[in-house]
């Protein structure tokens, strides 16, 4: 019999999931660590608190504003290509920021690490997209997304202990040539399609082909950004997601120096407590993506997308709230660890919607609804320093952040995952069964 037929005992596609989880530790690895240096680099470049800000938020405008280029571009090359040097040029950018010699140079360094970043989840999008059945999405960006959150809670108190020992500049060295080992590694082991990998069984190829789509069918069509505009559920994804970036972008930026500096805590001890939140959201985003995959099995495919994200919202919002009433670290940090778990369970469903209403076109629809995100990850970067300065509180942030996530609630409530956004049929012969 032919081995190549038989149902394999560990799925490929497995292997394909376990490179994208690395590549989303190493997103947030990469991320976080100017977070940990912010005292080395602000002390070195002579930087205050509000420009340390504007270097948090040049990164996110970056990262907003090429996610649609960088997801049309997965669409149009595959993921192997578009991601491979997509984590070239920013792990290129995570080094040169150990070079940077004041506050002009990492603010276009900043920038540029994060045009470069803004491909990584549409183009791992794009690869769940050909590579997981429908039934599996749910975990499968539970457990990816769970990767950055893992990777961005080790990389605090472990980046804080590599700057201690060899410094901030040649700890973003460091961190450089990680990427670019990982960007060699998928190039030669990942192929767009299961169907064009040597190494997957007839029975497997067979399996994902014929679920990729609910309805078991995909139908070629061009990709134009008009049917992102006219589609209401892009709209819908676009806010929500603003909301949900709001609040994870804070602990993702300020938390660190936030509890170091109210708390009087040294740099492993605030990498330590930090952590905790970013674990917290790794659970959130696993447990979430089960939920969604849980729903979705028992009939209900609406359902399965909105119950988990409005359970986040509802989460996120309370933790917030109730944060601004502890006033000691542990109880502090355990209301934020809620809030963060709540704003992760949001991810899984916001993901697989985008492939479900995206379709083939799901690099360039993730990547607008996380232009949208990242631009509330803009807005957190400098809403923190900024509404602290002007009210000498922390409280209207934590109000603001938790009316948004009441808001994102709306928006689910709107979202129609059945609807697929109306790109233009290219021929109506040109389909895959």
């Amino acid at each position: 019999m032919d081995k190549k037929n038989l149902k394999p005992f560990i799925p490929s596609r497995y292997f394909m999931v376990a490179g994208t989880f690395l590549l989303s530790m190493l997103v947030y690895v990469d991320r976080i660590g100017i977070s940990v240096a912010k005292e080395p680099i602000t002390e070195a470049l002579q930087l205050s608190d509000k420009q340390f800000g504007w270097v948090l938020s040049m990164f996110a405008l970056g990262y907003a504003l090429f996610q649609t280029p960088l997801g049309i571009l997965s669409d149009k090359f595959g993921p192997r290509r578009a991601l491979a040097a997509v984590v070239s040029l920013w792990s290129f950018f995570t080094a040169l920021t150990g070079a940077v010699t004041n506050f002009i140079t990492l603010f276009i360094v900043r920038f540029l690490f994060g045009v470069g970043e803004a491909g990584a989840y549409p183009g791992i999008s794009k690869a769940v997209y050909h590579w997981i059945p429908i039934r599996e999405r749910g975990i499968v960006n539970g457990i990816n997304f769970s990767g950055g959150r893992f990777g961005a809670a080790f990389a605090l108190p472990l980046i804080a202990i590599v700057i201690d020992s060899l410094g901030w500049r040649n700890t973003f060295f460091a961190l450089g040539i990680l990427g670019i080992l990982w960007a060699g590694a998928w190039y030669y082991l990942f192929r767009d399609n299961p169907e064009d990998h040597p190494r997957v069984s007839a029975y497997e190829k067979e399996e994902i082909m014929i679920s990729r789509s609910r309805h078991g069918v995909e139908v070629k069509s061009k990709f134009a950004v008009q049917s992102l505009l006219e589609s209401k559920n892009m709209w819908l994804a676009m806010g929500q997601y603003f909301a949900s970036n709001f609040t994870f972008f804070f602990c993702l930026t300020w938390l660190f120096p936030h509890v170091k500096e109210q708390f009087m805590l040294n740099n492993l001890e605030a990498g330590f407590y930090s952590s905790f939140p970013l674990v917290a959201g790794a659970f959130g985003n696993m447990f979430s993506g089960w939920l969604v995959d849980k729903i979705y099995k028992k009939g209900s495919f609406k359902w399965s997308r909105v119950i988990p994200a409005v359970i986040g919202f509802s989460l996120a919002s309370v933790g917030l709230i109730a944060s601004l009433y502890s006033g000691e670290i542990i109880t502090s940090i355990i209301f934020l660890s809620i809030a963060i778990f709540g704003a992760d369970m949001t991810i899984s469903p916001s993901w697989t919607l985008c492939n479900d209403i995206g379709k083939l076109h799901s690099g360039a629809v993730s990547g607008t609804m996380n232009m949208a995100g990242n631009i509330g990850s803009f807005v957190t970067a400098l809403a923190f320093p900024y509404l602290r300065d002007w009210t000498g509180s922390v409280t209207p942030f934590f109000i603001l952040g938790a009316v948004l996530n009441l808001l994102a609630i709306f928006f689910w409530l709107q979202i129609k995952p059945d609807i697929s956004i109306k790109f233009k049929i290219q021929n109506t012969d040109d389909k895959l069964n």
